[in-house]
């Protein structure tokens, strides 16, 4: 095995950085033993950096909430990205029987967003260079809301209560929905294809 591979595969089995949180708030860094803040830990993530982080007193896995804390101290900075609509059609969810669904749909979405964004960015530079750097964000921003209208072809199915209307009939825009959303990524492949010619 070269000594490449050796990395990957080392890179790839890394144990994640333990983090421990404090009633003080404070988080330590057992790795590194320091204290760091919450943008070090976003930075962590930039970088592709596992970690983990625990309840220093009971010893519980809190890191989705500090996770969660990390997005909402990003949104506060200026440079919003959850689009309102999103993140009420998000909450909605919340309490709701298709509630399951949502975090598997979502990290498939992102996982698929990342992937067309960096075959995109790949693509473009070796065919343009850094000529034409807003192509990136303009995908970036069409993926967003093909995600934010397929989040909403959930909506037929949620009620005030929360409840699921069964055997509801789905309107007629949900059709046309779906055929958009066909017709936008038949139009990303064929943008991403023709990049890749002309490579």
């Amino acid at each position: 095995m070269s000594d490449e591979a050796k990395n990957q595969s080392t890179d790839a089995n890394a144990t994640p950085v333990v983090v421990k949180k404090y009633a003080n708030r404070r988080l330590y860094n057992t790795e590194s033993s320091t204290y760091i803040t919450l943008d070090s830990l976003a930075e962590m993530v930039r970088e592709g950096r596992d970690f983990v982080v625990y309840d220093a007193k009971t010893g519980e896995d809190i890191t989705r909430s500090v996770l969660t804390q990390i997005i909402v101290e990003e949104e506060g900075k200026g440079t919003a990205m959850l689009p309102t609509g999103f993140l009420r059609q998000l909450i909605g969810f919340y309490g709701n029987s298709l509630q399951g669904l949502v975090p598997g749909y979502l990290e498939q979405a992102m996982e698929s967003f990342a992937s067309q964004q960096e075959q995109m960015r790949t693509a473009m530079q070796a065919t343009m260079g850094n000529f034409f750097p807003f192509r990136v964000e303009d995908v970036s921003r069409q993926n967003m809301q093909m995600m934010e209208r397929a989040m909403g072809m959930f909506a037929p199915f949620l009620q005030a209560g929360g409840a699921v209307q069964h055997g509801a009939p789905a309107p007629a825009t949900e059709a046309e929905e779906m055929e958009k959303l066909r017709a936008e990524l038949a139009a990303a492949k064929a943008e991403l294809a023709a990049a890749k010619k002309t490579k």
